[in-house]
């Protein structure tokens, strides 16, 4: 490989924190660009065992690991969730003595701290690896750089920077998390041609085809809870689950001022999922009882507002929020900053109704320059559909 591994490795916060806002800076990038594939592709393999646990990790991120000795993998391990061993741990433990002079790529820096568990960093150097390539620096303060510096001053060869946007977009939630103190706010939406969620009467099954359905499904199974108010549990009645056997499913959220809901609702049944009911103090004591009485947990906030909920949820560990929620409140989300990441699922369909409701209500906004424009925009075909996905600029 043609970039010297024992260049001088640092990093500063001004660095870590570019990397929150997408720039992807948050890593020492190799500087010959061509690393070799073998490489890229066992850090793919890293991302691809990371996201075995979707869902399951918060507040820490998905983490994979890879051993590979004389060309040959001879040990794998991921993060299967907080209080549980490290990726590098796992990997370590299959390679067993293998482990010496190996190479070892992990997506993401290996801690240099006791947390629930002993620092990685300490674990590599007693197995007497060669060589550590990581994807990314961790942003968390704790360890930021230090962790590929302790490497580095045991004498391991230390490469950072390999596949580091895919590495970066893994983990955005945990970067996001971390660096704000706030949960990362995705808000979902599908619409017709013409922007609409609904007919004028409200219906919306199903705007788009089974394809996007089910990839909304699959997004729902890295989120830590997924939001929607009162008016989507009463016109829609959703389950908001992974719609899939032995797969994670969110702490579903319902958003409610007045407690008028049905009490023949879907998110009630809490045998499938959880639910967690968010109300204003005193708000319909007897529904709150019938709500308990099911299993369905409810907490007062005062204001219930996107910025609270989305400060009560990071207090309680939650790591990426999923908004499904009608147009009234994704303008409010948005408007509060609990928005991060948009995610519109458009159908070449055309309904027409002047009052039939669109995904976002009114933000404000008189002129056209005033309009949010997304960043690092993408979209490909899911289906008979189209995803666009992008990022709303970034706000502290």
């Amino acid at each position: 490989m043609s970039q010297n591994p024992m260049e001088t490795f640092s990093v500063d916060a001004e660095t870590i924190e570019s990397s929150a806002k997408g720039q992807h800076q948050g890593t020492t990038q190799p500087k010959d660009s061509s690393i070799q594939e073998f490489d890229r592709a066992m850090m793919r393999r890293c991302l691809e065992l990371a996201r075995r646990a979707l869902g399951k990790t918060s507040p820490n991120p998905l983490v994979g690991a890879v051993i590979v000795k004389d060309g040959k993998i001879v040990g794998e391990g991921f993060h299967p969730g907080a209080g549980q061993p490290h990726a590098e741990v796992f990997a370590l433990r299959e390679a067993g003595e293998l482990a010496e002079g190996a190479t070892v790529y992990v997506n993401l820096e290996p801690c240099n701290h006791y947390g629930r568990t002993p620092p990685c960093s300490e674990a590599l150097i007693k197995a007497k690896v060669a060589k550590v390539v990581a994807g990314m620096v961790d942003p968390n303060p704790l360890v930021a750089g230090s962790g590929l510096t302790r490497l580095r001053e045991a004498g391991i060869a230390v490469v950072a920077g390999v596949e580091a946007e895919a590495c970066q977009k893994l983990n955005e939630a945990f970067v996001h998390r971390i660096l704000y103190r706030k949960p990362w706010g995705i808000l979902k939406y599908a619409m017709t041609l013409d922007g609409k969620i609904a007919t004028t009467t409200g219906h919306s099954a199903w705007v788009t085809g089974e394809a996007a359905r089910g990839e909304v499904h699959e997004l729902r199974v890295g989120c830590d809870a997924v939001i929607v108010g009162g008016n989507t549990v009463r016109l829609d009645n959703p389950r908001l689950t992974s719609h899939q056997p032995d797969t994670h499913n969110p702490l579903r959220v319902v958003m409610s001022r007045t407690l008028d809901l049905p009490p023949s609702a879907r998110l009630w049944d809490t045998s499938v999922a959880d639910t967690l009911v968010l109300t204003e103090p005193g708000v319909n004591p007897e529904f709150q009882k019938f709500l308990t009485g099911k299993g369905v947990e409810v907490v007062e906030l005062s204001p219930l507002t996107p910025a609270k909920v989305m400060a009560y949820l990071y207090d309680r560990s939650l790591m990426s929020v999923l908004w499904e929620c009608g147009g009234v409140l994704a303008a409010k989300a948005i408007t509060e900053g609990a928005v991060q990441k948009v995610m519109a699922f458009i159908a070449p369909k055309i309904v027409g109704g002047e009052t039939a409701p669109t995904p976002v209500g009114d933000l404000g906004f008189a002129e056209m320059t005033e309009a949010l424009s997304l960043e690092r925009v993408s979209w490909r075909v899911v289906g008979a559909d189209c995803l666009v996905e992008g990022y709303l600029k970034f706000k502290d």
